[in-house]
């Protein structure tokens, strides 16, 4: 029998049990108080008992590339140097901290937030290749601004290269391992992607591209590395390029044989940014606040625009519909194929289903959205064998994020069961 609260090796590092603060959005930016905003969003997951917190997306070039306001960028030594206060605040509880790395490619506000490229107007994207049919007639359209800068072969090989220098001056700072940002639509996924990956240099092997990521961070640091992997079999109907299923287990096979990642992450999700990422109700609530409508029409060109945004988030949501433990399926089979450990993450709610899915379906189980509505939420998993998260899936946290707002969950009646848990000591671990 596997245990939440067993230990678990992850490369050379060794963690105090299995459950995990997925990668989210910390709003931490790139400036003087960057640390200290990164040590107070990631601070509790620790203190309450996760034996892993991972920072959300940061991105590993100075210009470009985020895919939503911000994004913390970690291209400058002094700047990373700065952030060593996380770590050390994380590991003074007994957790350990992983930071995601990134680019945006074509999901970066370059590509769908109007107010950005307004600002911007010489920025163009980087590009796998030439953008796929659907991208290119948004364009038409005025529904998104599509300028790609297709990587060259040597451009593809800086890239890399910059991922392994940030990876080295994370190390540098104290952080105790290294997530590479496989999915959600970022530059790995669409080079793993024959939904975007059209090239015919040796990166049309879009594994390659992760590959040499991962010896890039190897030359600079032996802190543990893990990925995420994607299957695309969410996609549209009609959308015939795309990684299947059978893909995402042979990419993990891949990513462990051949790249030496410690862990990996099988996630399912689509070949767009869209409510596939997140699942669950439409966010109506967030659309409706006057709050953030002035940051929506900035970032979608107006308020008629944010209308149809708001619009196609209502009609994916009645696809997206939430499922409890999404990727259980797809992590149990990679798991049948690695020797690494297995991180399962998405619609995990319940401890009594983080029990059964331990050992069976993977080694680790994260959860992201829940810790906006409970930062300390670790404390009742792990003491309570019938906890379940506050969280309803209602996605009122992610929306207002492009308009600039803080990662946060506004949903009341969320708010109120947190309130009532934490008078009830349902959070106290004993830790400070």
């Amino acid at each position: 029998m596997t245990h939440l609260d067993d230990q678990v090796a992850v490369g050379g590092l060794r963690l105090r049990n299995r459950l995990y603060r997925a990668p989210l959005l910390e709003c931490a930016g790139t400036g003087p108080d960057t640390a200290e905003t990164l040590r107070d969003e990631l601070e509790p997951a620790a203190a309450a008992g996760a034996g892993l917190v991972c920072q959300g997306a940061t991105i590993v070039r100075g210009e470009g590339g985020c895919a939503a306001p911000g994004m913390t960028r970690v291209h400058d030594d002094d700047f990373v140097a700065g952030l060593s206060p996380v770590p050390e605040a994380i590991e003074a509880h007994g957790g350990r901290v992983f930071a995601q790395l990134e680019h945006g490619g074509l999901r970066s506000m370059e590509v769908w937030h109007a107010g950005y490229r307004d600002a911007h107007p010489d920025l163009d994207q980087l590009a796998v290749s030439r953008p796929p049919l659907p991208l290119r007639a948004a364009d038409r359209l005025g529904l998104l601004d599509v300028s790609p800068r297709v990587l060259s072969t040597d451009d593809v090989y800086e890239l890399a290269a910059d991922f392994g220098r940030a990876a080295g001056r994370l190390a540098d700072a104290g952080y105790h391992g290294i997530h590479v940002a496989g999915a959600n639509m970022g530059i790995v996924q669409q080079f793993l992607s024959p939904f975007y990956n059209r090239r015919s240099d040796e990166f049309a092997d879009g594994f390659r591209f992760l590959e040499l990521v991962a010896e890039e961070v190897r030359q600079r640091t032996d802190l543990s590395l893990v990925t995420k992997i994607p299957a695309e079999t969410r996609a549209p109907p009609g959308i015939r390029r795309h990684l299947t299923a059978d893909d995402c287990v042979r990419l993990c096979e891949r990513a462990v044989e051949d790249a030496g990642f410690d862990a990996v992450a099988p996630v399912s999700g689509s070949v767009f940014w869209d409510m596939h990422v997140v699942r669950g109700e439409y966010p109506e609530r967030a659309w409706r606040d006057d709050q953030f409508q002035a940051g929506y029409a900035d970032a979608f060109g107006g308020r008629w625009r944010a209308k149809l945004v708001s619009l196609a988030n209502r009609l994916q949501a009645r696809r997206a519909t939430f499922e409890p433990a999404w990727n259980a399926d797809l992590c149990r089979r990679v798991r049948e194929r690695v020797d690494v450990p297995v991180m399962l993450e998405g619609g995990v709610r319940e401890r009594a289903r983080i029990d059964r899915l331990l050992g069976d379906a993977c080694d680790l189980v994260g959860m992201g959205r829940p810790f906006y509505a409970e930062p300390r939420l670790p404390a009742r998993l792990l003491d309570n064998s019938g906890a379940s998260v506050a969280c309803e899936n209602c996605n009122n946290c992610t929306v207002p994020q492009a308009a600039g707002a803080d990662g946060v969950c506004r949903t009341p009646s969320v708010l109120a069961e947190r309130g009532r848990l934490a008078r009830e000591g349902a959070y106290d671990t004993g830790q400070v």
